[in-house]
């Protein structure tokens, strides 16, 4: 495997030692905002990974599993933790596979990358299989752990998508949807918290919240699943069915109550004067979508 793009040695940081931190600042936020802008020609690709994604996950199954050594584990989990207050994904639907294990996203434990029996194991424990989706990240494209995580789940029927920064990289091949992200090289060459990271923490942003609109859990801009499970939010709920329904404030809190803090049951609710078991019946019917519940009874769609 050739170096990867992420540790060659920068010409335009090799004083960066050298520079006054005011200097030295400006120039690493310029790397930061090419990072963001190196995910643009790999949108489309981002974008195929999100349907195929879904599609599996349509069903109420199928698991979103990350995979990742270091700094991409880490960003991993970040991504995964983030799920379930935001769109209610339930925890269960969730796994994270990481080298070194969960101890490694406090306390570094670089020489767990290289334990490709490791990835196999933990696949194995999943009892990974065709309704799960495998997300895989890794700056190199080529760490042992992450590679043979892609290689195995893939194997078992499980979807593979992988985002890495250096090309040719074996994850390329291993992954069905692989998403490369062109940082080139670090500030610091090797740093891949840096450039490499923003990119990749970027890029699981999308591909998440993509996954998500597909399947229904946003709706007209607004987290529609979220769970109203401290003040903020549950003001935030009661807001939401408000300006969806147009209802005042009082009404919009009594149908969340009625709807067990569901904002999309309660805005269903109200919009088609229905009770909670003929507003769930609906929804069923129209795979949680509440877009699609709403074509269902023939009135307009918000």
């Amino acid at each position: 495997m050739p170096l990867p793009r992420t540790e060659e040695v920068s010409a335009r940081y090799r004083d960066l030692d050298l520079w006054d931190s005011a200097e030295a600042a400006e120039a690493l936020w310029e790397g930061q905002m090419a990072a963001v802008a190196a995910l643009r020609p790999a949108l489309p690709a981002l974008a195929a990974a999100a349907d195929a994604a879904a599609a599996r996950l349509a069903s109420e199954a199928g698991r979103l599993i990350y995979a990742g050594a270091g700094t991409s584990g880490r960003l991993a989990a970040l991504d995964a933790a983030e799920l379930p207050p935001t769109f209610d994904w339930p925890h269960e639907r969730t796994a994270l596979l990481i080298a070194g294990g969960t101890a490694s996203l406090l306390r570094a434990a670089e020489g767990a990358e290289d334990d490709t029996g490791a990835a196999d194991v933990a696949l194995a424990e999943l009892q990974a299989g065709s309704g799960d989706v495998l997300v895989a990240l890794a700056a190199s494209g080529g760490t042992p752990f992450t590679v043979t995580a892609v290689e195995s789940a893939r194997a078992l029927g499980v979807l593979t998508i992988a985002i890495l920064n250096s090309p040719g990289a074996p994850l390329v091949a291993a992954a069905e949807h692989a998403i490369l992200i062109d940082t080139g090289a670090e500030a610091i060459a090797g740093s891949t918290r840096m450039k490499a990271g923003t990119a990749q923490k970027a890029a699981l942003t999308l591909l998440s919240t993509l996954i998500m609109i597909r399947l229904g859990r946003i709706h007209a801009g607004r987290m529609i699943e979220m769970r109203p499970t401290n003040a903020k939010l549950l003001a935030r709920a009661r807001r939401m069915v408000a300006e969806l329904t147009g209802c005042d404030p009082a009404a919009a809190a009594a149908a969340l109550d009625h709807a067990g803090g569901s904002t999309k049951l309660a805005s269903l609710m109200i919009l088609r004067e229905l009770d909670r078991a003929a507003a769930e019946a609906l929804l069923f019917r129209n795979g949680g979508i509440l877009r699609q519940a709403l074509g269902d009874t023939g009135g307009p769609s918000l």
